[in-house]
């Protein structure tokens, strides 16, 4: 509950103001003139403070030149009957947040108030990720409250500065690529490029030429000598995301890059020195991926240095209210306009499963805030019925398997799938595109879930 001080001479305007605010869920206090108020404010911590400028002992302006040279942090909203515009320029050079000129409407009142919470905790939440910029590089851009993301983290300082390849493991959505940039910006490689690359993304028969490069004339289209992405990475890091996807042919010669730290460009004789390090991301368990001859036993060892596993956002409940704060906070930036997460729709978004992790988290925060132009989302803000109907297919009606999490997961994914193949009338590419993932990601999956 937010603390307001109110202080006023007027006994009947303190009265009306106290009930009003009361009634608003406000915890109000009062004091009758300038001193005693100053004292109050500065002996207890206040959220927001109504002062009137006309007052005996001490003026509303002396009043709120002391306080803040006393350290006052409360957001203070000056009252008066008198000077109009002059008595509000005044009162903002001393610091006031709002200016409200008497007599006002009661529901104008409780709208400044609300108003000055929006941008107080847009304040707080800007000055928060002033701290994370000016926070260590291995810090900076993972937002961490959870245990599990805390040992992470704690990995990913210990590992940075060194040259190892290091395995970056988890479900589609956690945020991998974050953690992989957070390693190389706290490298000594830090300086030099980061190169990315999604493997699944890019057909195979041009995987090659994208890692390693080409030269005139080696396939039909080569009209000039190509650098690839090993190169465009020498000094820097090079991260090759969903490397579960990558075809054995690629595999064998990846192989060979990280044993000699040499690449050959597509159609070239000669082979070329690189260093790059290589940070590898993936969402399959490649282990069984080598047990069904999909990955190379070898190349798995290789990167199988040091493993990073990122565990799913349902894991890591402490982690959802922060990261929420940090989207809606980046969104008002984007927009243009203030924009926060109420105390209700934290503690639902708080509540949900999230299979796609920390992407569909900002996802949802996006809709909704596109969707509703208010500067605070609540709870019944958000598109819940997707999310509804998956709690009510595991709550009863049809089977969901065991009845774990995880099992519902898996069946709302399935789901997913069959919904998009049938909105496309099973063009498979179209699907993969609707629901943003790869082309070889789909085929897996509907695979692994026996979907026809």
């Amino acid at each position: 509950m937010k603390k307001v001080l109110i202080v006023d001479d007027e006994p009947g305007l303190r009265q009306s103001l106290g009930l009003l605010l009361t009634d608003a869920g406000y915890a109000v206090t009062a004091e009758q003139d300038g001193r005693r108020g100053l004292d109050r404010a500065t002996a207890e911590p206040f959220d927001l403070v109504l002062c009137d400028v006309r007052m005996p002992e001490m003026d509303g302006l002396t009043f709120l030149r002391n306080y803040r040279q006393r350290g006052g942090s409360a957001l203070v909203i000056v009252m008066s009957a008198y000077g109009g515009e002059d008595a509000a320029i005044a009162a903002m050079k001393e610091g006031a947040y709002d200016y409200l000129p008497k007599p006002f409407r009661p529901d104008e009142v409780v709208l400044t108030l609300r108003k000055a919470e929006e941008r107080e905790r847009l304040r707080q939440e800007v000055v928060g990720l002033k701290a994370q910029l000016a926070a260590g590089p291995a810090e900076r851009g993972l937002i961490v409250e959870s245990a599990a993301m805390r040992q992470a983290l704690a990995l990913v300082t210990r590992v940075a500065e060194h040259n190892t390849t290091v395995l970056i493991t988890g479900e589609s959505g956690t945020g991998k690529e974050v953690v992989a940039r957070a390693i190389h910006r706290a490298s000594p490689r830090a300086a030099r490029a980061f190169v990315g690359i999604n493997c699944a993304a890019i057909p195979e028969a041009l995987l090659e030429s994208e890692l390693f490069g080409h030269v005139r004339g080696a396939f039909t289209g080569a009209s000039a000598d190509k650098m690839g992405l090993f190169e465009a990475a020498n000094g820097g890091t090079i991260l090759l995301d969903e490397i579960g996807e990558l075809p054995l042919g690629l595999q064998a010669k990846l192989l060979r890059v990280l044993q000699e730290n040499e690449i050959r460009r597509v159609g070239d004789q000669k082979t070329r020195r690189v260093d790059a390090r290589v940070l590898a991301a993936t969402a399959r368990d490649l282990e069984a991926e080598v047990r069904a001859g999909r990955f190379r036993e070898d190349l798995f060892y290789r990167i199988n240095v040091v493993v990073i596993t990122l565990p799913p956002l349902r894991e890591r409940e402490d982690d959802i209210a922060p990261l929420s704060r940090h989207f809606a906070a980046r969104l008002a930036q984007r927009l243009g306009r203030p924009l926060a997460l109420s105390d209700g729709a934290i503690a639902w978004l708080e509540q949900q499963p999230w299979p796609g992790n920390i992407r569909e988290l900002e996802n949802a925060i996006e809709r909704a805030a596109v969707l509703n132009e208010k500067p605070v989302l609540e709870r019944g803000d958000f598109n819940t019925a997707p999310l509804r109907q998956e709690v009510e297919r595991g709550s009863g009606g049809e089977d969901t398997g065991d009845g774990t999490l995880k099992s519902i997961v898996e069946d709302a994914e399935r789901r997913a799938i069959i919904e998009a193949l049938k909105a496309t009338e099973g063009n498979r590419r179209a699907a993969a595109q609707r629901l943003g993932v790869s082309l070889r990601t789909l085929f897996y999956k509907i695979d692994r879930y026996g979907i026809s």
